[in-house]
């Protein structure tokens, strides 16, 4: 039985503290007034910034400008504070929806490994049984964070939620229907209340198995998660267009949910990896060798090359065809986030192809460590650059609201997962393939 240590419970905890911290800092500062972000604009101006030409036409406006230029001018202004406004809900809500994604893509790893009956993984079940007890808590926060600021915020992530824009955009008005508050919070708890009961049953059979003197527990897990599967690739594809897509109503994709699908399962299995090694070198997962975290690094590696083959089929695609209401999602990352949108291309796909392509380097833990913690955060910044285009605009820095999202998350997410792991044994002892996978080698 694994024991939570106090210095990782400390580490934890004090994580969540500094975070919390942070973001309520976040908040407060970034309320700008009227005056404020006038003032902030003319440094721009003065400086020449990147927003230097438009902030030095609203800036003289009123000197050198008829009436419509003055109301283009308190246009713009207004814009840019909601944009400033906006930074601190963005933040958390990328970080929230990051940490859900991990726990996500690892349940669907188990139910995948439970329904093909794999020979290799049994000796990692409990490790991922650990990690998917984020996925209730987390993914709830999401949809609070995601409903919170279209009721008790202003409308900071999602547009649509604005009934001033619904009044005055009609294509939004013909997505209504679907795109309706209450509609979208009812859609995330029954994708929730989906994830949650399948981790709770297959949880349950599993630790039943444990003492089970037949394989009945093990059949109920087969097939509940043979039906998991179905529900996950419809729930999973609708909550891509849910709390993601739909923060920019007018862009679409019919690539979207499996390009999502392929950044949650490769970020996912890179956890197990890491989490894996963290407990052998703790001296447990002693039945766990080489040839399994070289399984393991071998699905980072194919799942990167997978989310890469998504990512370019969904740009070219969109990029070829030319279509303007489509291809303004890629010109407003080329213009203002191209360090984060390329840079996130060689973490996620040259970073693992140079480290992983090696079969050896897969079986070093320090290197997968290495490899594992750069997917990671380049699979953050994919999800960053999914949300802030839409919601902050070119108005983007990584500062104290973003890491300090982060550290809230990580640490609750750490918490979460080793309380999980101290409650039942590392090992799934009657498990059928229980022997196969213990013996496992090349």
């Amino acid at each position: 039985m694994y024991t939570f240590s106090n210095k990782l419970k400390t580490f934890s905890i004090a994580l969540i503290i500094i975070g919390a911290i942070g973001v309520a800092y976040g908040f407060m500062t970034s309320h700008k007034s009227f005056a404020e972000v006038e003032t902030l604009l003319a440094v721009e101006a003065h400086h020449g910034g990147d927003h230097s030409e438009v902030a030095s036409h609203d800036t003289h406006a009123g000197v050198h400008a008829d009436d419509a230029d003055v109301d283009g001018h308190k246009e713009h202004v207004e814009h840019v504070q909601h944009q400033i406004a906006n930074r601190p809900w963005s933040a958390l809500y990328v970080a929230a929806f990051f940490f859900m994604m991990i726990a996500l893509g690892v349940l669907a790893f188990y139910a995948i490994q439970i329904a093909s009956q794999a020979g290799w993984s049994p000796v990692l079940f409990r490790v991922m049984e650990g990690i998917t007890a984020y996925v209730l808590p987390g993914a709830l926060i999401v949809l609070a964070i995601a409903v919170a600021s279209g009721t008790i915020g202003h409308y900071n992530l999602f547009i649509w939620m604005d009934p001033e824009v619904v009044a005055h955009d009609k294509l939004i008005q013909g997505k209504a229907g679907w795109l309706n508050i209450g509609w979208f919070a009812v859609r995330g708890l029954i994708f929730i209340a989906g994830w949650s009961l399948y981790r709770h049953f297959s949880r349950k059979f599993s630790i039943a198995q444990d003492t089970a003197e037949d394989n009945s527990n093990f059949k109920k897990s087969f097939r509940i998660s043979a039906a998991f599967l179905v529900f996950f690739i419809y729930s999973e594809s609708i909550m891509s267009w849910d709390w993601i897509m739909s923060v920019d109503p007018h862009w679409f994709s019919t690539l979207f949910g499996w390009y999502v699908f392929a950044s949650m399962f490769v970020s996912g299995v890179t956890v197990i990896a890491l989490v894996t090694i963290y407990l052998k070198s703790k001296g447990v997962l002693e039945f766990v060798n080489e040839n399994h975290l070289h399984d393991v690094a071998k699905f980072m590696f194919a799942l990167s090359i997978f989310w890469t083959y998504l990512w370019f089929s969904q740009f070219m695609l969109i990029w070829y065809s030319n279509i303007p209401e489509e291809v303004t999602y890629f010109v407003t990352r080329f213009n203002d986030y191209q360090l984060p949108f390329f840079g996130m291309v060689v973490m996620n796909f040259v970073f693992p192809l140079l480290l992983l392509m090696n079969a050896d380097y897969k079986r070093v833990p320090w290197f997968v460590v290495m490899a594992g913690l750069v997917i990671l955060f380049g699979h953050y910044i994919d999800i960053f650059v999914m949300i802030m285009p839409a919601t902050v605009g070119d108005r983007w820095f990584i500062g104290i609201p973003e890491i300090s999202s982060i550290l809230l998350f990580a640490g609750l997410f750490i918490f979460v997962v080793f309380t999980a792991l101290t409650k039942a044994p590392l090992l799934v002892k009657g498990y059928p393939f229980r022997k196969e996978s213990e013996e496992f080698h090349y």
